[in-house]
């Protein structure tokens, strides 16, 4: 899926001081040019904690005894329970932080415990149960004579489950990193960063890495006990960690790092002690170096698992088994369910992208869709999808008959949250508590479930409080750009610096490349299919990027380069800026580039296809008119009538051609607005961003427009001027020029000449099966259905976006305008 906006690209252009770049030579002992402007620019400055930042060997870790006397209470329990022979059970989680705590868990209390005997572990099936303790689980453990349970990732608001624990005489210790509850839960310990301050270096700790304290402490007070050491827990910690997307800084950077190290041992059969992990990595083809190979790789296949079967435990085999045989199979089950999830996100994206579309994104603060067609399992993957396309917080449910005494006999609809731009959707969602059955999460990420009569309050509920509290906050950011290069620096020098700063994740982004002046060439794409080669779960673009630095002792042929999710089509013919990221290329045992965002460096001449009137031409050099200050602050010659537009549009206020240039058609690149401001600025007038929102017409119904179209010129062998089937489409030129190239690939032939265009079908096909009834139309539309789709997505976003930003965008188009 793809941004649907081209946002600004902000870079970061400030240049480190001589001291710290010298500094910085001495602790990497490479050149360092990029790399002390990267950290500079980042905020990592300080030169006593930069070698620890760098190199976990340098760095001093956190007592696990930081977390005081909740600690404390809760080694002491666990010293009672061993003392005195009781049973002991883990209470995990299903996604891949609770999977990895839990797997820390049974190994390193299995050191303490006898497993099986003495030590149990419980995960809830995502599909029939929830996040968290469930009276239903409890009375399994205590069926079978368990008298402690130690969660992981989970449990911190479970108050009412716990008070049902100790009704039964069941001691509970919760380890979580999820929202506290207003009070203390009434637990022999909680273990959570949560009560740390907020600058702590374990305050960001995951799941996973808060159950690794616990087994730390434990070691610490009992160190004659265990036979492992303490370190063959860190690979766990860093898939859990990379994969919950916390922050990776202080402790959990450190873990990370000292993780990813032990993680890549386990892609070698040799030196491999998790076959487990030996065939996932060997089934996503990833080194295991690199938190990429587990953000892309293992955390989504681990995922999976209770995505689509519900029931996780046999992950916790998988993780710490040392059957191999046992192994190869749980990881082939593994990678069976991440085929069937990928599938079903696409699906299910596809239908909610749909619904988006009819959406009022200018009224829309948060998105809340539901369906009982939806699969639950993948509804998180979507909703991230869409928040982060979107720039908004996205709430998606599947409804269903529930059959749990709390809810009765009635429909439940469960889902997903996801946040973007930095907004507490915790928050934003726990406000409507009093709508809502169960709840829980984090500000970013969120589980709930309610009524399906509640929905529409829900859903305007919602809305309300974020439209009063973070109108500001949402729609789409720009895009950061950490460094401006050439292709010749894409070389060694360069990928071993940014290397440096691994791991990437939350807080530690990978770094973006900022190339200006460039072109693609040996562009293709193929489309990657599913295990049985029957649906296409990736479309792949792959290409040769250049500029006027490359040559004989620098990429004599370009750098090779990918596209996830676009076609070839989509790629600019001429001159463009791109912004990528350096990526392993596992199958060529090379590093590449990976595109993130593409954009023309100067406007597309692009003649007979342009629309009479709607964009402004350069005005001559000569001009006499005085130009206005784009340095006023009110910029007041700029004007936004878009709400006007939107409501009538033919009945704007009413305008002079000599004092105000009015801007009516919906732009879908940024760009667009450059030669507007340049023009109003020169000629000193003002300018009215006064386009009305966009019509929603479906992409696969403009396929089918263009189809008929053709088939009318086809038949009457009629000529249209380029601009009549623009405005029949409501598409850009350079979408019908991709509409244009999927009609031959069926068959037709494009005519072009002063008369306009014709399509016909060739000669051979005249008394043949008509081209029209070719079987692959549908695929032939593809690219041309993805063209309209994003067009569709920026046109909306613009038709929305802040008026502040819009001014912020003058000021900038007109630095250096003589």
């Amino acid at each position: 899926m793809n941004l649907p906006i081209l946002p600004p690209w902000l870079l970061s252009n400030e240049f480190p001081p001589d001291a710290f770049c010298r500094s910085l030579q001495s602790i990497t002992h490479l050149p360092s040019q990029y790399l002390a402007r990267l950290l500079w620019n980042r905020g990592v400055r300080d030169l006593d904690k930069l070698p620890g930042f760098l190199d976990p060997q340098k760095y001093q870790p956190c007592s696990a005894w930081a977390f005081g006397e909740e600690m404390e209470w809760a080694i002491d329990r666990l010293v009672q329970a061993r003392s005195g022979q009781e049973k002991v059970a883990i209470w995990g989680d299903f996604d891949a932080d609770g999977v990895t705590a839990t797997a820390v868990l049974w190994d390193g209390l299995g050191q303490f415990f006898a497993k099986h005997d003495q030590l149990t572990y419980y995960i809830p099936n995502r599909l029939t149960e929830s996040h968290g303790l469930s009276q239903q689980g409890i009375d399994q453990l205590h069926a079978t004579g368990f008298q402690l349970i130690v969660t992981c990732d989970t449990g911190s608001t479970n108050l009412a489950e716990i008070d049902y624990c100790n009704s039964l005489g069941m001691d509970v210790i919760v380890t979580d990193h999820h929202t506290l509850a207003p009070e203390r839960p009434p637990v022999c310990a909680i273990v959570n960063p949560r009560y740390l301050p907020s600058d702590h270096s374990l305050a960001t700790l995951s799941g996973v890495a808060v159950a690794y304290k616990l087994v730390e402490a434990l070691y610490d007070r009992l160190p004659e006990v265990p036979i492992k050491p303490l370190e063959h827990l860190l690979d766990l910690v860093a898939i859990g960690l990379v994969a919950d997307l916390v922050e990776l800084k202080g402790d959990c950077r450190y873990l990370a790092q000292q993780g990813i190290a032990q993680l890549k041992q386990q892609a070698d059969r040799s030196t491999a002690t998790r076959p487990g992990l030996f065939h996932l990595l060997e089934f996503c083809k990833r080194a295991g170096d690199r938190a990429t190979d587990i953000a892309f790789g293992i955390g989504p296949r681990i995922n999976a698992v209770s995505r689509i079967q519900g029931d996780a435990h046999f992950c916790v085999e998988l993780l710490t088994s040392t059957d191999a045989t046992q192994c190869r199979q749980l990881a082939e089950q593994t990678e069976l369910a991440n085929t069937r999830r990928r599938a079903l996100q696409r699906e299910v994206a596809e239908q909610v992208l749909d619904r988006v579309q009819q959406l009022d994104l200018s009224t829309t603060q948060v998105i809340v869709l539901w369906d009982d067609q939806w699969h639950p399992g993948v509804l998180g993957l979507v909703a991230s999808q869409v928040a982060q396309e979107f720039g908004r917080p996205t709430i998606l449910l599947s409804t269903e008959r529930s059959s749990e005494s709390v809810a009765g006999d009635r429909k439940i609809a469960r889902g997903s949250a996801r946040s973007a731009n930095q907004i507490d959707l915790y928050e934003l969602v726990k406000d409507q508590a009093h709508l809502l059955h169960r709840f829980g999460g984090h500000p970013y990420a969120a589980g709930l479930s309610l009524g399906v009569e509640n929905l529409p309050l829900f859903a305007e509920a919602i809305n309300q409080r974020a439209l009063q509290e973070l109108s500001d906050r949402v729609g789409q950011r720009p895009l950061q750009a950490d460094l401006q290069v050439t292709v010749a620096e894409l070389g060694l020098d360069l990928y071993r610096e940014l290397r440096a700063i691994e791991p990437c994740g939350m807080g530690n982004p990978p770094p973006r490349l900022l190339l200006k002046n460039v072109w693609f060439t040996q562009a293709s794409h193929r489309n990657l299919t599913d295990r049985n080669n029957k649906k296409v779960t990736y479309i792949r673009t792959t290409f040769r990027l250049w500029d006027q630095t490359c040559g004989a002792e620098s990429w004599p042929e370009g750098i090779s380069g990918s596209w996830w999710g676009h076609y070839k089509e989509e790629l600019p013919t001429g001159h463009c800026d791109a912004l990528v990221e350096f990526e392993n290329n596992v199958y060529q045992r090379c590093y590449e580039v990976r595109l993130i965002d593409v954009r023309s460096s100067t406007p597309i001449d692009q003649p007979g296809l342009d629309q009479p009137g709607e964009c402004p031409k350069p005005l001559s050099a000569q001009s006499s008119i005085t130009p206005l200050d784009p340095d006023r602050a009110d910029l007041d010659w700029l004007l936004d009538w878009r709400p006007q537009a939107q409501q009538d549009p033919l009945n704007l206020p009413s305008t002079s051609q000599s004092t105000i240039l009015v801007m009516t058609t919906c732009p879908t690149d940024w760009e667009e607005f450059t030669p507007w401001f340049r023009r109003a600025y020169q000629e000193g007038k003002k300018l009215a961003i006064a386009y009305p929102a966009p019509s929603l017409s479906s992409s696969p119904e403009r396929w089918l427009k263009l189809l008929g179209i053709a088939k009318y010129l086809s038949r009457t062998e009629a000529w249209a001027s380029p601009q009549q089937i623009l405005t029949q489409l409501q598409v850009t030129p350079s979408t019908l020029r991709i509409g244009l190239r999927a009609l031959q690939t069926l068959g037709l032939e494009i005519v072009s000449s002063d008369r306009g265009l014709t399509i016909s079908k060739p000669a051979a096909h005249q008394q043949d099966t008509p081209v029209f009834m070719n079987p692959d139309w549908k695929t032939a539309g593809q690219p041309f259905l993805h063209a309209v789709r994003e067009e569709g997505f920026r046109r909306q976003y613009f038709a929305t976006v802040p008026f502040g930003l819009l001014q912020m965008l003058a000021r900038r188009s007109l630095v250096n305008v003589p």
